[in-house]
């Protein structure tokens, strides 16, 4: 997910005490296509797994990540293509080009040290030569910059504002800094090593950067001193590829898309973000075979560059016309899936719980109401979670294609009555690993991982069947029921109109 909690002492205890057994009251047989059902069944934990290890060695073996323009994001392409390749599935791998930032500068200089400052996505630059003044350091609680009030006491004016990471947006402790007279932000890790690969979310008013935990910690004893920020890039174009596979039967014009990012952050091999998703949706394709007997073709995704800003999703919808955009029924999202101090969030397509971002196209209701009939009939309770824009159902929303999916959670903090009902830690994050090193096969939870699987192997292939409920087209079986009663009421008409003449 595009977009670390406390200590890293809670990192190593969520592998252990946030694998939840989430709570569960007997389930029952989830209503719907019998295709749906055995999909569901044969897609299991163990076959999911798997895929997990081997994008385990994948990262292992190139560098320690499977991040875009890396080779280990290469092997991840080859790996998934090729098993889809084997079952017959038609597969592409379609190029995409974008730009990349370059350094030029990243420092934070103080008394003659230069400190790493890498610059945020979504943050400005500074000019040539930084911009300089006095070090303010927001005073460090549980949630660092988060209220206006934690910068009273202090004149910001002018200065560069420290700030521990934690307890809220990069976007909302850069804001308060901004408000508060700040010229540049610098946000420290709260977990060891450097922060990267994290974002403002929208376009940010000052330049901020983020620091490593060790050089937060030394930058917080250098007050008031004097600071010159220097954080400048320019851009060159790189090219990538997405997997897409689809299925030899079933209607073109009417297709189910289900996608999930294949690529992890730098820092890591990325077994939760995203390994989770594109092997839950790897293991579905493979069980579901490349023939199946659906109505509607259904086709999968895997894509690039997630984590450089939803690039890969956004750059194939934007390349159709608009009759093959139209051609798609809807898409389903699948981005972390496995997170091992788990919530069970569906994306809110109706906006019932109003949480932010407002509903998606008409057809998102029923995706949410689909996968919320499944986790209830499995004894599982569920909460939506909004449409953030920080996943790759972004460009389908923005052209009017309904969506839906699922997400337990990446650096939000699990509640007590969250705790109560799933399982798990409060107060802890859904993923204290999220993006950093230690997202490896020790940060899952199996058992979530598992019911997410199976969801996610039920509701498309539902959909496979028939697509009714979002778009009005009927199955088959009831096309050719009309097909039949119109006949039938031919020949009634036509008999009527014989029997008349006779008499």
């Amino acid at each position: 997910m595009s977009g670390r909690t406390k200590l890293a002492a809670v990192l190593a205890i969520s592998a252990l005490v946030a694998a939840p057994t989430a709570t569960a009251s007997a389930a029952v047989e989830p209503a719907g296509p019998a295709l749906a059902k055995k999909l569901a069944k044969k897609v299991t934990v163990e076959g999911v797994n798997r895929h997990l290890i081997a994008f385990q060695r994948i990262a292992d073996r190139n560098g320690g990540n499977r991040a875009a323009l890396t080779p280990g994001y290469d092997a991840s392409v080859e790996y998934v293509a090729g098993k889809l390749r084997g079952e017959g599935f038609i597969v592409t791998t379609p190029n995409f080009s974008f730009e990349v930032p370059v350094t030029d500068a990243e420092t934070a200089r103080v008394d003659g040290v230069n400190y790493q400052a890498i610059v945020l996505t979504a943050s400005p630059q500074t000019p040539v030569g930084g911009v300089t003044g006095p070090l303010r350091v927001v005073p460090e609680d549980a949630t660092t910059g988060c209220e206006a009030t934690d910068f009273a006491g202090q004149d910001f004016t002018g200065s560069v504002a420290l700030i521990r990471r934690g307890g809220c947006t990069f976007e909302q402790k850069h804001l308060n800094a901004f408000a508060a007279g700040a010229i540049a932000v610098l946000v420290s890790n709260n977990t060891a090593g450097p922060l990267s690969n994290v974002t403002l979310t929208n376009p940010g008013k000052i330049p901020t950067g983020g620091i490593s935990q060790a050089d937060g910690t030394t930058l917080a004893g250098k007050a008031g001193a004097s600071v010159t920020v220097d954080m400048r890039y320019h851009n060159e174009t790189r090219t990538q590829r997405n997997v897409i596979a689809e299925t030899r039967t079933g209607r073109k014009n009417n297709v189910v898309m289900a996608g999930a990012h294949l690529d992890s952050v730098e820092l890591g091999a990325g077994i939760n973000d995203n390994g989770t998703g594109s092997a839950s949706l790897l293991e579905t394709a493979l069980q579901l075979g490349s023939r199946p007997k659906v109505d509607n073709a259904i086709r999968f995704a895997w894509w690039g560059a997630e984590e450089r800003g939803l690039i890969g999703s956004e750059e194939w919808v934007r390349s159709l016309t608009f009759e093959q955009q139209l051609d798609i029924a809807l898409y389903l999202n699948f981005d972390m899936v496995g997170s091992p101090n788990a919530a069970y969030f569906i994306y809110d397509g109706d906006d019932s719980d109003a949480v932010g971002a407002g509903a998606g196209p008409y057809g998102s209701a029923q995706i949410e109401k689909a996968f919320a009939d499944y986790f209830a009939a499995k004894g599982v309770p569920t909460e939506g979670t909004d449409f953030s824009g920080r996943s790759d159902y972004g460009e389908f929303i923005a052209q009017g294609i309904p969506a839906g999916g699922l997400f337990t959670g990446a650096e939000g903090v699990k509640t007590a009555a969250q705790a109560a009902k799933w399982g798990g830690t409060a107060g802890v994050a859904y993923d204290p690993c999220y993006h950093s090193a230690c997202d490896n096969l020790g940060n899952i939870d199996r058992v979530a991982l598992g019911r997410n699987a199976g969801a996610i192997a039920f509701v498309t292939a539902a959909y496979g069947v028939s697509t009714e409920d979002v778009n009005g087209v009927p199955p088959r079986s009831k096309r050719a029921e009309a097909r039949s009663s119109a006949a039938l009421m031919k020949a009634a008409a036509h008999d009527d109109h014989h029997h008349l003449a006779v008499s």
